[in-house]
């Protein structure tokens, strides 16, 4: 029979429900006549292209004018098409999010401190913002040549002057709908989402003489976010994280939910979610949400095509798992860069790498437990249907492993390997026999070679038994 994947990671609060991980993988519909209804395809490697002169990615940019800009430890760096860095300033933090906008004429800098940075586009210089009225910022918007900040600690939120980087101090706002504090805002389809602690508000632009903002009276919504980092932007849609870990996206002015239970139990049990850090990025028709739990170490991604959640990972020398490498994005020079968290690695994000600069990448996709009203079932056989015969010249037949579990994903036994396929080997059956008696049978393959494949699912033979 076949036994198609149709759900992304679904590990719920009791295994009884659900105990299905979907690691470095995400599905894509297929034709309504595929013998599967989705295939699942490796989510991208990375390509190292450069390695900053300092440590620890904490934002990138690419201005209006078509140049990147990468804060990287306590500096500045503007990036050249050939990939080399030139350090414009120091920053008066080494960690921590970063988040940069401009405004055509100038860039601006914030890291959630009192202090603040601009850099002339025209000219490339790099300086402090000295101003008075300026209070500092969680993060930096624009909408309609002004850009907006919010007064960390405050309900406040305040705005520069139009393609200036100048402040009047009563060129401030409070968020008004309810009391508690702001903790960044986001710009949407031009309407400026405030988020608070608690709640959120969206205000527009209303071109009034005395301050140029107002709010829409008839948008107020109950979540609040727990991270400035958290908010990321994408076509016309901003995503959060809310203090009880809930994962919002907006739609027509309203708060979606778009975690799932399980997704939810899971950030439930992490010791701290108030430092997640987020991007989001558009790749052949997928826009993945990217949500990096530092402290948790882990990394799950939101795929707005298919309403399915993935985790990412990476593998260290020791076969430790780890959150993915990517701290941030921006889109420059044709390709998706993302800098290291960890090192000052510059990385493009492409499916066309099937490594993460050189280190394996592991793919995890576990099955729905198979059962027959808990009847003893013997299992002869399973195949994965897989993209096999893609394996570089010279390079050793890649092998996929296969795990199960008889008691719903509480214990899981050794695992056994079979082979991929060596190079044009296309019709390779990756097939595996003889796999004893169960009255209820969670399977989990994997696989970490740098090959070219897809899963669309499995085929089991299995038969009722005592």
């Amino acid at each position: 029979m076949k036994s198609p994947l149709l759900t992304g990671a679904y590990e719920a609060r009791s295994v009884i429900a659900s105990a299905q991980r979907c690691v470095n993988l995400y599905p894509e519909a297929n034709p309504q006549d595929s013998e599967f209804p989705t295939t699942y395809y490796p989510t991208s490697g990375l390509r190292k292209l450069a390695t900053a002169p300092t440590i620890g990615f904490r934002g990138m940019y690419t201005s209006s004018d078509n140049a990147l800009y990468c804060a990287v430890g306590d500096s500045l760096y503007s990036v050249s098409e050939k990939w080399e860095f030139t350090r414009l300033g120091t920053l008066q933090t080494s960690s921590g999010p970063v988040s940069m906008r401009d405004n055509s004429l100038s860039l601006v800098v914030v890291d959630g401190s009192a202090n603040g940075y601009q850099i002339d586009l025209e000219k490339k210089t790099f300086s402090g913002i000295g101003d008075a009225a300026f209070y500092g910022s969680n993060r930096v918007s624009v909408i309609d040549d002004f850009m907006i900040f919010n007064q960390p600690g405050t309900r406040q939120f305040y705005v520069s002057g139009a393609l200036a980087v100048t402040f009047d101090p009563l060129d401030i706002a409070s968020k008004n709908g309810a009391p508690d504090k702001t903790v960044a805002t986001a710009v949407v389809s031009r309407r400026i989402w405030i988020f608070g602690e608690k709640t959120t508000e969206v205000w527009y632009n209303a071109g009034a003489a005395d301050f140029a903002f107002t709010r829409d009276p008839g948008v107020f919504i109950e979540f609040g976010c727990v991270s400035a980092a958290s908010i990321a932007t994408t076509d016309t849609s901003v995503y959060w994280l809310s203090p009880d870990g809930i994962v919002f996206r907006s739609s027509e002015m309203a708060a979606l939910r778009i975690s799932t239970h399980a997704i939810e139990e899971e950030i439930r049990t992490y010791a701290r979610i108030d430092d997640a850090e987020a991007y989001a990025y558009i790749e052949n028709g997928h826009t993945f949400y990217v949500l990096n739990f530092p402290t948790a170490d882990k990394t799950w991604s939101f795929d707005l095509a298919t309403g399915q959640w993935h985790e990412r990972m990476w593998l260290d020398a020791e076969g430790h798992e780890h959150r993915h490498r990517s701290a941030c994005v921006a889109h420059f020079n044709g390709k998706t860069l993302v800098g290291d968290w960890e090192t000052g690695d510059l990385y493009e994000m492409t499916p066309d790498a099937t490594d993460d600069a050189g280190a394996p990448i592991l793919h995890v996709r576990s099955w729905p437990a198979l059962s027959d009203q808990k009847k003893n079932i013997f299992l002869s056989r399973f195949i994965a249907d897989m993209q096999v015969g893609e394996i570089p010249v010279d390079q050793p037949e890649p092998m996929a492993r296969l795990r199960w579990s008889d008691d719903r994903g509480r214990s899981w036994g050794n695992a056994i390997s079979r082979g991929m396929g060596n190079r044009g080997e296309f019709k390779k059956i990756v097939q595996f026999n003889r796999l004893g008696k169960s009255k209820e049978r969670v399977f989990e393959l994997a696989w970490s070679a740098s090959v070219k494949t897809a899963l669309n699912g499995g085929y089991i033979a299995a038969a009722e038994g005592q």
